[in-house]
């Protein structure tokens, strides 16, 4: 089934990486890196800049857009479980593969992270996990 949102979203600021684009919202941001890429850590810290600049009082999700294959250090994952605002994390793709390497990466994180074929599935599921954490200290 599919589940789309109703709301607009606006794009509070886009980033053209080296090795691809980076669109920040208002308390998540979607990656989508170019075909061949390797995620090092030294590249990941461009998106923790990211992150710090516009989430480093606030809680937020990633979603990755697997549109390429490209490869993820595991020793990434080490960094990102200790980003305590990071409360949720999703992939989103229709590729076989994808799913076999996203049970991999998830023993690495050990934190929310789930696997989506749709976006609007997985923005639904970073907005409610957001929401789910929010909801105990809001007014």
């Amino acid at each position: 089934m599919k589940i789309t949102s109703k709301k607009k979203t606006v794009v509070v600021r886009e980033y053209q990486l080296d090795i691809g684009t980076v669109q920040v919202f208002d308390n998540y941001m979607v990656a989508s890196f170019d075909e061949g890429t390797t995620i090092t850590l030294e590249r990941a810290y461009q998106m923790i800049g990211i992150s710090e600049i516009h989430f480093r009082d606030k809680e937020f999700a990633y979603i990755s857009l697997r549109k390429n294959s490209y490869a993820v250090d595991p020793t990434v994952y080490n960094y990102l479980r200790g980003m305590n605002n990071l409360k949720a994390f999703a992939i989103v793709s229709k590729k076989e593969i994808d799913m076999h390497n996203f049970n991999i990466e998830k023993m690495f994180y050990k934190k929310p992270m789930e696997f989506f074929i749709e976006f609007d599935n997985a923005l639904n599921w970073v907005q409610k996990r957001l929401k789910t954490k929010k909801g105990r200290n809001s007014a």
